[in-house]
């Protein structure tokens, strides 16, 4: 019994097709080969290897905060070393010692000469705590005194040739160290030198005015 070719395209599992079909499926093959491509693409760039970070270099390098921190002791450190450098050890001086170092004059030559005689009067004047044992009033007016008194002598000498300043320096020097100590021995209620080291500023008053007036 013989089949016609139209009716095996109707009967189900067939084995012939008809032209349309065969394009039909040749498209969709092309399509699932494609399909397939594009999935195994994205396959391959979703699993392809993280580059790896770096290297940490934290067994090399030391955190900031401890380096700034090492700055800050070795900075403080330096700065104690020169503090302690250029601050040399002055010499002790007792309570109550009258200071008399030398200071830049802040008068003129010439103001200081129509004071300094009134200053010199002044200093002498302590004489008369020391005749009453007033130690410590002697020693509040000698300072008072003093400390007018060197300013204007030294801004006196200053202003004097240079050959005439050593020898002025010299009993300017001696003036102010008897004043030192007779404030040393008010302090300590030593009458004897009061009158002593009294006497010793007098003889100097006398030879520095002898020569700048």
């Amino acid at each position: 019994m013989s089949t016609c070719p139209a009716a095996l395209s109707k009967i189900p599992g067939g084995t012939h097709l008809t032209p349309s079909r065969t394009r039909s499926r040749a498209m969709a093959s092309r399509l699932a080969v494609h399909a397939a491509s594009a999935t195994l693409s994205s396959r391959a760039e979703n699993t392809s290897p993280v580059p790896k970070p770096p290297p940490s270099n934290t067994g090399q390098q030391k955190p900031a905060g401890t380096t700034s921190r090492r700055l800050a002791a070795a900075t403080a450190t330096a700065t104690a070393l020169l503090a302690t450098r250029l601050l040399a050890p002055a010499a002790s001086v007792a309570a109550g010692a009258f200071d008399l170092r030398l200071m830049l004059p802040e008068q003129s030559s010439e103001e200081a000469e129509a004071t300094v005689r009134a200053h010199a009067r002044n200093l002498l004047r302590v004489k008369q705590f020391a005749d009453a044992g007033a130690w410590r009033e002697l020693q509040a007016a000698l300072r008072a005194s003093a400390s007018n008194l060197k300013q204007d002598l030294y801004a006196i000498i200053q202003a004097r040739p240079a050959a005439q300043r050593p020898e002025l320096r010299r009993l300017y020097s001696d003036l102010f160290n008897s004043v030192t100590s007779l404030d040393y021995a008010a302090r300590d209620k030593d009458e004897a030198q009061v009158q002593e080291y009294y006497g010793n500023i007098v003889t100097a008053l006398d030879e520095i005015f002898a020569k700048i007036m």
